[in-house]
């Protein structure tokens, strides 16, 4: 019987991110294997991300230090920015030179949380005073003597909320209105959590506002106060149980949701706060083993950011050198979001500007997201498909052709690469991206109907003629990242299929 020839085409290859949870072969083929140093574009396209450009010109005050720790850009009460940064025991302002505004002040970590609040900047960390920046002294100094040392700071309600306290990790301690001077005058206080919290014991992780409750983040759950803005007679009106928060900087809020690095993934609380009845959204659900994996690995300070303007939420794991980037636009069919990973990419802390600028904290001092170069070196990104079966995996496939249709990319280096049976023995093939122009068509943007289209895009196919065979085969692209964006529009594949394996 001759054998038949059968076509794959995946129209967005990599739509639905990277899914390293479920088994391979029953996974969609829209999912991704490997989907490196990638974003999920306004598109729905797998493509580059943009490159970690260095700011600062020397890294001389960070010392010997793991370098920024810390970054935040505080607007004074006449609209200039100061961007706040740590590390090297030590507060420095600025960007491309870091000016060490310490002063004699003795610090000895740089785990600082920053907070604006009326026009003033506050520093919390626990085991040291907590520090303000006044705008019109223009200098730093220990905060009120009654001001608790807090590891966690909010600004909320017109005060200034504060908890993880040395020695009581139970306690929400909160300013006078309008004060963050004063915590023992006016309506200043304290709240003991010891008989609220549902376990008898936990301890506050993060301190929120969230469509108009004060959100407290235990460990081991989440309380939700209304009435906030009189705290003496404020009212608990929710209690989350059997789940809360392990990393003070995981929790961003972006507008519509409030995400968060839990024990068993990034989860979202957005929904359970508007609707009741709704459970916590698994924001992680298709690659929760390797969060949990890498959670229990980290030794340093599991920090995040979120970018409006980008819509992802990046999770940072220093002592992996990984970030997360989970694409915030909407959710897949299961409530999961679509999720890449930038490996390599040692980031300490992230912080978004008033104008969108992605600020990224690394041992070479302040980085921003900006253009696709990092530093001046190119990088690599990499998509790989789930294994294809072709419709069975009882059957030997010997492919014969596969195509790439690449979005962008002038000049760029790619290396095809396809492989058998789960190998990652893969037969490479080398090509290179023409440096002409070509007009793009239209691809829908996820979640509209709407198609772009442009003049001056190229759009080229990458095709080469494959070799081998085996039951299921795995194709993937490396592009060498030279300044130039790069997508990945298409996927086509040919195969013919063959006797029983």
């Amino acid at each position: 019987m001759a054998q038949q020839r059968q076509s794959i085409y995946v129209g967005a290859p990599g739509f639905r991110g990277l899914n390293t949870q479920d088994s391979p072969v029953n996974q969609d083929s829209s999912f991704a294997s490997i989907a490196e140093n990638a974003v999920i574009d306004k598109f729905g396209r797998i493509g580059a991300r943009q490159g970690i450009k260095k700011l600062t010109s020397s890294t001389t005050p960070l010392g010997s230090s793991a370098g920024v720790e810390s970054v935040f850009e505080f607007t004074k009460r006449d609209g200039t920015k100061i961007v706040f940064s740590t590390g090297n025991n030590k507060i420095f302002t600025g960007t491309t030179s870091l000016t060490d505004v310490t002063n004699s002040m003795t610090i000895s970590a740089n785990n600082w949380k920053i907070v604006s609040f009326n026009g003033d900047a506050y520093f919390f960390q626990r085991g040291h005073d907590a520090l303000e920046y006044t705008t019109s002294a223009g200098t730093i100094g220990v905060l009120s003597s009654d001001a608790p040392d807090a590891n966690e700071g909010c600004a909320a309600f017109g005060r200034l909320w504060a908890g993880d306290v040395t020695g009581n990790k139970y306690t929400l301690f909160f300013s006078d209105t309008l004060d963050g001077d004063d915590w023992t005058g006016g309506t200043s206080g304290s709240l003991d959590l010891t008989t609220v919290w549902p376990t008898g014991f936990d301890e506050i992780v993060a301190i929120r506002e969230f469509n108009n409750f004060l959100v407290i983040f235990g460990k081991q759950s989440i309380l939700l106060y209304s009435g906030a803005s009189a705290p003496a007679s404020m009212v608990l009106a929710d209690v989350i149980t059997g789940i809360g928060c392990i990393a003070r900087d995981s929790v961003q809020d972006t507008g519509t949701d409030l995400i968060f690095l839990s024990d068993s993934g990034v989860r979202s609380l957005g929904r359970t706060i508007q609707e009741k009845s709704n459970p916590i959204g698994n924001v992680s659900k298709n690659v929760r083993d390797d969060i949990i994996q890498r959670t229990g690995l980290e030794t340093g300070n599991i920090k995040s950011t979120y970018s409006p303007e980008n819509a992802f939420y990046l999770l940072f794991f220093p002592s992996s050198s990984l970030v997360f980037c989970f694409d915030m636009r909407g959710t897949l069919e299961d409530g999961s979001n679509r999720v890449t990973t930038w490996p390599s990419t040692k980031i300490l802390c992230g912080s978004i500007g008033s104008d969108g600028t992605v600020f990224l904290g690394t041992s070479k001092g302040i980085n921003e997201y900006s253009e696709f170069l990092d530093d001046t070196s190119p990088y690599t990104m990499k998509y790989y498909t789930q294994p294809l079966a072709f419709g069975d995996p009882s059957r030997l496939k010997i492919l014969k052709e596969l195509t790439f249709k690449v979005i962008g990319g002038q000049g760029s280096s790619l290396v095809l690469n396809w492989g058998y049976d789960y190998t990652e023995a893969y037969t490479k093939q080398a090509l290179t991206v023409s440096n002409s122009n070509i007009a793009e068509y239209g691809i829908a943007e996820y979640n509209t109907s709407e198609a772009e289209y442009s003049a001056s895009i190229i759009v080229e196919d990458a095709k080469v003629k494959s070799t081998g065979s085996g039951a299921v085969a795995t194709i993937g692209v490396d592009a060498i990242i030279n300044g130039r964006s790069l997508s990945i529009q298409e996927l086509k594949t040919e195969a013919l299929i063959g006797k029983l394996v």
